[in-house]
């Protein structure tokens, strides 16, 4: 599997160099409705954790228009280098299940047990396909190795075995994998089809998009970037000095985080947290949306289906861990309002911006005001949240305003 991580000999001064742009560049970007000298703050702060020695390569990319404007990669990777994306990977399980609502084939209303009779136990009669998506169904830590999927008799079975950790739709609580699990099975019932090669042919072929995998051939394995956790962790004391409250424990591990660099597990597409991609990639698939949204000129998606699966339903919940109101949509979430920081936004997106972000620190957003859609990629996990929170709300602020 790949070897592109920390370990590799690097020429550090070299690769983090930061070319200034040339007269030709600047006219294309000003062409575009870019700004040259925002770009090269963001350039530049992108870089950062690279040249401080911190990430080992980060990878960013900014499109408008269908197009990719610029893309640029620092440390040790390449503009091929392919990311493990994380929960990104949640916005394109969400739009391949879109598919099937636009085709009326399912409801977000419908009882999950009549889909899948083999979740129908332990409490679970409730949970409806809205659930799942929101995030309010109520086994956030639900368990499920990410191999156990290949083995359908284990895959349901575990699904059986799974029981509540309070009433289905009391709360938000963030449900890292577990429900996207259960939506993986949904679109395989649904449209009697691996959920893998569903997204391949719904999502990623219909709109053109290269280097983008849920569930990662082999062949592709030795672009991948190695993942290294960075930084030291946060411990209880760290958490109350600051006077903020601890996550809870959940399946995502140091130890989950680095299984992504197995060839079996990237293979398998964790539908919640599995997929791979370059930036661009990333970007791109954030512009089709964009397209249906402003233009109606989806290749994925009609504009009534964006429209519906866009629009805010989470009501008054609230983050457990800061209060502030989650402004969830139908599996990615929408920045809203002046809190827009806590949902993984800049503050300079518009409210309309949306998108889902993914652990270590990975960033995919589109913004309908501007039309941009942006992306930042990492192999490095950094182990203290709020230097991760501060770099995604500042690298994302930076992007977003690239059209002022």
């Amino acid at each position: 599997m790949t070897k592109l991580g920390r370990d590799s000999a690097v020429n550090r001064e070299e690769s983090t160099a930061i070319a200034d742009l040339n007269s030709d560049q600047q006219q294309r970007l000003k062409q575009a409705g870019l700004n040259p000298e925002q770009l090269n703050i963001l350039r530049i702060r992108a870089n950062k954790e690279v040249e401080d020695l911190l990430l080992p390569s980060v990878q960013f990319a900014i499109a408008r228009h269908g197009k990719v404007l610029w893309s640029e990669t620092f440390g040790n990777a390449s503009e091929d280098t392919l990311y493990p994306i994380f929960s990104c990977t949640k916005a394109i399980m969400s739009v391949a299940a879109w598919t099937l609502i636009q085709e009326g084939k399912l409801d977000v209303n419908e009882r999950v047990g009549d889909i899948v009779p083999e979740f129908d136990t332990n409490g679970k009669e409730k949970v409806r396909v809205i659930h799942l998506f929101l995030h309010t169904a109520g086994f956030p830590m639900a368990p499920f190795r990410p191999t156990d999927w290949n083995d359908r008799e284990r895959r349901l079975e575990r699904f059986s075995q799974w029981r509540l950790n309070w009433p289905t739709g009391e709360k938000f609580e963030y449900h890292p994998s577990s429900s996207m699990w259960v939506v993986a099975e949904i679109v395989e019932r649904k449209s009697r089809q691996d959920f893998r090669a569903f997204i391949r042919e719904r999502v990623i072929e219909p709109a053109a998009i290269e280097n983008l995998f849920v569930g990662l051939p082999f062949a592709e394995n030795e672009r991948v970037a190695e993942l290294v956790h960075v930084g030291d962790a946060f411990t209880s004391e760290d958490y109350e000095k600051l006077g903020i409250p601890e996550p809870p424990v959940t399946e995502v591990t140091e130890d989950a985080i680095l299984s992504m660099n197995r060839s079996d597990v990237l293979a398998v597409g964790i539908p919640g947290g599995g997929g791979v991609a370059t930036a661009n990639a990333m970007a791109l698939f954030y512009q089709d949306l964009l397209a249906g949204v402003t233009k109606d000129q989806s290749k994925i998606l009609d504009q009534r289906t964006l429209e519906y699966g866009l629009r805010v339903i989470s009501g008054d919940y609230r983050d457990p861990l800061y209060g502030v109101k989650v402004n969830r949509a139908l599996g990615l979430c929408i920045a809203g309002d002046a809190q827009r920081n806590f949902r993984g936004f800049g503050h300079s997106n518009s409210e309309s911006s949306f998108g889902h972000g993914g652990a270590g620190g990975q960033i995919a957003w589109a913004d309908p005001k501007t039309g941009l859609s942006f992306s930042y990629l990492t192999n490095g996990h950094d182990r203290n949240p709020m230097r991760m929170g501060r770099r995604t709300v500042s690298i994302s602020t930076k992007a977003a305003a690239l059209c002022e």
